[in-house]
């Protein structure tokens, strides 16, 4: 099954900044586009801001001006929806509303012929729901494409209950066609990228939420450890918090009140109280004309130790040793089957974050997972009350030594980015169990979609198969909630491995 022609007409119904997008991606790639809106003059109105984008293309030599002056020829707005007969393909983004897009469908149906596909751009309905409405639901499916959808490469193709694979393929291969990078999915709450991104926001909220650290802290430790292009908070200061805690809350409601998806009482009270982001000039952060940007903790200059002692290959952090090394500090190994930690000259322990908290030992600082030990800027460190104090000392001064801002947080299981890893890797492995998407394609989306430095499976694959699963284990053990209770996918990946280790 091939892509559309060129030459088929594709309409856009729904003319907000979504759906301009998606119709300057398709008008762009070539075909003719038919824009409609409800309200009168809407249409036009969008094509005229259409025009002005094109044009701004090619004052930046983005597209050239004959191309320009060919695609807004192929531009028509429609003044009703019959006018769309002849499409090929009808895209939908309006209101978020289950019985608005089902009554659009079904008019739409007794319109256009019967091998037009028809697709909506919901994020968080189900595409199952809305085709239901249909007597041929077989052509319906759902193309999420995301905002800039002329920037942004990623569209999810969604296949509902009821989709017909040769629909599926007819518009993968189309959105191919348009210089997009498509993704199968199946119909599921959120997709693929909205229901595997929820950890990254809800466990720097739960962090903030357990008085660990702070907002800029936590969004640092993100950027700079953790290697993510924003913070949680930060970032759903851009999405608007009101928007993002309502795909959360549709995404936890769809699961039927999964607590592994449960929406944070600090985002609540913050679109509670009208602090929405960027938009209402502030949210997490202040953006008032002169607001001062809070600062991460960092702490201040100390002295490293003279020497480390590594019991075991520290894991995932063994880079650290050739780290330490570099920086002159001498590296004193002993071979421990079951240690991964360095042992400081004062007889205390630095850890790297497994979702045990260090009052529960006698003398440990917690560190926290890194993308890249070498090129992270900052490290957060997690110690308890009954910690040394030169033990942190110690283990502040040797990270200072590697040339990164350290950040002193509370101690919390799994710290920052160690948790929000486990449970990403978790949902993602639970998403291919059940169907959703391959591995290759929740990498992709997680890559393109929110712009994570690795995909789930790629982390997976750098951690170590059992990591992301004896974190979360551990953390189950210390919040029994059932919130990080690791999948059963997860435990299939991880003792599978451990098995034919075992058997070799």
């Amino acid at each position: 099954m091939t892509a559309l022609d060129l030459s088929s007409p594709v309409a856009v119904v729904g003319t907000g900044t979504m759906g301009q997008g998606i119709a300057q991606v398709a008008l762009v790639a070539g075909h003719p586009v038919r824009l409609y809106d409800t309200v009168p003059g809407r249409a036009r109105e969008a094509a005229e801001a259409i025009g002005a984008r094109l044009d701004r293309l090619v004052a930046k030599d983005r597209l050239a001006a004959a191309d320009r002056d060919a695609a807004r020829a192929r531009l028509t707005p429609a003044d009703s929806l019959a006018e769309l007969a002849d499409c090929a393909l009808v895209v939908e983004a309006v209101l978020e509303r289950l019985d608005v897009k089902q009554q659009l469908f079904r008019e739409l149906e007794e319109i256009v012929t019967d091998d037009c596909l028809l697709a909506t751009n919901t994020s968080s309905l189900s595409v199952t729901a809305i085709g239901g409405a249909l007597a041929n639901p077989g052509r319906f499916l759902g193309l999420h494409f995301f905002n800039p959808a002329p920037l942004l490469p990623l569209v999810e193709v969604v296949s509902g209950f009821a989709t017909d694979v040769t629909s599926a393929t007819r518009a993968y291969e189309t959105a191919r066609s348009w210089g997009k990078t498509p993704v199968a999915c199946a119909d599921t709450p959120g997709f693929i990228v909205n229901r595997i991104a929820r950890p990254f926001y809800a466990e720097a909220f739960a962090v903030y939420e357990a008085q660990a650290a702070d907002p800029a802290t936590i969004d640092a430790v993100l950027r700079e450890s953790g290697g993510f292009r924003m913070g949680a908070f930060e970032l759903t200061d851009l999405i608007g918090q009101d928007v993002n805690e309502s795909v959360t809350h549709s995404v936890w409601q769809s699961f039927f009140q999964d607590v592994r998806f449960t929406p944070s009482l600090a985002q609540r009270r913050l679109v509670e109280s009208g602090r929405l982001g960027r938009k209402s000039g502030h949210g997490w952060y202040d953006y008032a004309e002169g607001a001062e940007r809070p600062e991460p903790h960092t702490a201040e200059k100390e002295q490293p130790p003279a020497y480390v002692v590594a019991e075991g290959g520290l894991g995932p952090a063994a880079e650290l040793l050739t780290l330490i090394r570099e920086a002159g500090i001498d590296v004193r190994e002993e071979d421990e089957d079951s240690g991964t930690r360095l042992v400081l000259p004062s007889g205390g322990q630095l850890v790297l974050a497994d979702g045990q908290t260090s009052v529960e030992f006698r003398d440990v600082v917690y560190f926290d997972l890194a993308l890249d030990y070498r090129k992270a800027t900052r490290i957060a460190l997690s110690a308890s009350q009954d910690t040394a104090a030169q033990t942190l000392t110690e283990a502040i001064g040797l990270f200072q030594e590697l040339g990164k801002d350290v950040s002193v947080i509370g101690d919390i299981p799994g710290m920052i980015v160690a948790r929000t890893v486990a449970r990403i890797v978790d949902l993602a492995h639970d998403a291919v169990a059940k169907g959703v998407a391959t591995e290759e394609d929740i990498d992709t989306a997680m890559r393109l979609g929110v712009n994570y430095p690795l995909g789930p499976f790629e982390w997976s694959r750098r951690l170590g198969r059992g990591w992301a699963y004896d974190l979360l284990d551990d953390l189950h053990l210390r919040d029994p909630s059932g919130r990080y209770a690791p999948s059963l996918a997860l435990y299939r990946h991880a003792y599978a491995t451990d098995k034919r280790e075992s058997t070799s």
